[in-house]
C-alpha cells in the first residue's frame, strides 16, 4: 500500500459494509423476491474488496451506482417492496451527509447524489409498504 494513499474515508461507519450487500442484492434481482443467497455473497465480496484494496473514488463510485438502483427504485412499480431501497438510500445518504467532515472535496461532489436520494426516500416512504418479507428492513431515521 502506498503511503501516499488515504485511508481517512474508511473510518466513516461501518454500516455500508454491513447493510449494503444484501439491500443491493436485492435492488439487483427485484423480481426474485428475496435475493438468492449467491448475489449476496457476490455483494458482499464486492464490498469488501472496495474497503480493503480500493480507494475513496472507488468506493464512492460504488455508491453513485447504489444510489442510481434507489432512484430507478423509486421510479419503479408501487407494488414493488420498497424496503431494499429505503434500507440502501438511507444508509447511502446517511454516508454522504458524514463526508462533510472529511478533508477534499467529496461532500461538494456527492451533492447530486444527496438530493436524488432525498427525492427517492420521499417518494418510496410515500409508497405502502408490503406485508413482512423477512429481508431488507428499512432503518429508522432521526
Amino acid at each position: 500500500m502506498s503511503a501516499r494513499r488515504s485511508l481517512v474515508w474508511l473510518g466513516l461507519t461501518p454500516e455500508p459494509e454491513q447493510e449494503l450487500p444484501a439491500a443491493v442484492a436485492a435492488l439487483r434481482a427485484p423480481a426474485a423476491g428475496r435475493p438468492p443467497a449467491a448475489l449476496v455473497t457476490a455483494e458482499r465480496r464486492r464490498v469488501e474488496r472496495l474497503v480493503l484494496r480500493g480507494t475513496q473514488r472507488g468506493w464512492l463510485r460504488y455508491l453513485r451506482e447504489v444510489t442510481a438502483l434507489v432512484v430507478d427504485a423509486a421510479a419503479a412499480s408501487p407494488t414493488t417492496d420498497p424496503g431494499p431501497a429505503l434500507l440502501a438510500g438511507e444508509v447511502v445518504l446517511d454516508h454522504h451527509r458524514m463526508l462533510i467532515g472529511l478533508p477534499g472535496a467529496a461532500y461538494a461532489r456527492t451533492a447530486p447524489q444527496r438530493h436524488a436520494l432525498e427525492r427517492a426516500l420521499a417518494h418510496l416512504r410515500d409508497r405502502p409498504r408490503p406485508a413482512a418479507t423477512g429481508h431488507c428492513e428499512s432503518r429508522s431515521t432521526v
